[in-house]
């Protein structure tokens, strides 16, 4: 059976000015992501990547090119139209772990719920700490736990809105290659048992040949 269609982009473009000088981040990219189905971007330094994953993250807007996310055309919407799309389809899981250090590990997996209204139910919020290793942890503050365990958090954080599509960018960068790699199974999990769409960024090669699929951005362009 064919999955849905979670992200469908066509010409997307990103112009930026700098000074008199017009910045092409994105020039021309096609891209498509299904249920189910797990893609890597990859990249050198300034190719567009961070560009590409703000747009399919409904984090930004494309300056022009149509963007659809779960079924909804993007394209032209303003910041708050995007905040209203990003709300309880998109999770996010970024280098940067962005965990409230007063709050537990499980008010910090909690607390996107409270952002869409809705209340942490214990079951679910035990299942999904469960998921990410952390169920003997989940009364700790985040000064107690190592990096690794820190990023965990971020996961549990993304996974417990049940997003339709879960953008990671560089989430590994700076976890050893065990760790590394335990965290990856754990997106992998999520696209096959619960049918998201991952899009994945990383400069580790043998976790980009881990995903369905990939694409190379050079120069705002997809060259393979």
């Amino acid at each position: 059976m064919t999955q849905e269609i979670l992200i469908s982009g066509r010409n997307l473009t990103r112009h930026y000015l700098r000074g008199s000088e017009t910045v092409r981040a994105l020039d021309g990219v096609d891209v498509e992501v299904r249920a189910g189905e797990s893609v890597c971007i990859l990249g050198p330094s300034g190719s567009g990547k961070t560009t590409l994953v703000h747009l399919l993250s409904a984090l930004d807007a494309p300056t022009s090119g149509t963007l659809m996310l779960g079924g909804r055309r993007v394209d032209g919407l303003s910041e708050h139209e995007l905040v209203g799309v990003r709300r309880g389809l998109l999770g996010y899981v970024f280098q940067q772990f962005h965990l409230i250090p007063t709050l537990t590990v499980e008010e910090n997996v909690a607390l996107p719920l409270l952002f869409l209204g809705r209340k942490a139910e214990p079951g679910e919020l035990a299942r999904v700490i469960d998921a990410v290793g952390l169920s003997d942890r989940a009364r700790h503050l985040p000064k107690e736990l190592s990096g690794g365990q820190m990023q965990r958090v971020a996961i549990g954080r993304a996974l417990i809105v049940r997003p339709r599509i879960l953008v990671a960018d560089e989430p590994t960068g700076n976890l050893d290659r065990q760790t590394g790699e335990a965290i990856f199974d754990l997106f992998q999990k999520a696209v096959r048992e619960d049918g998201v769409a991952l899009v994945l960024t990383t400069h580790n090669l043998s976790l980009a040949a881990r995903c369905d699929r990939t694409l190379t951005l050079v120069d705002g362009k997809i060259v393979g």
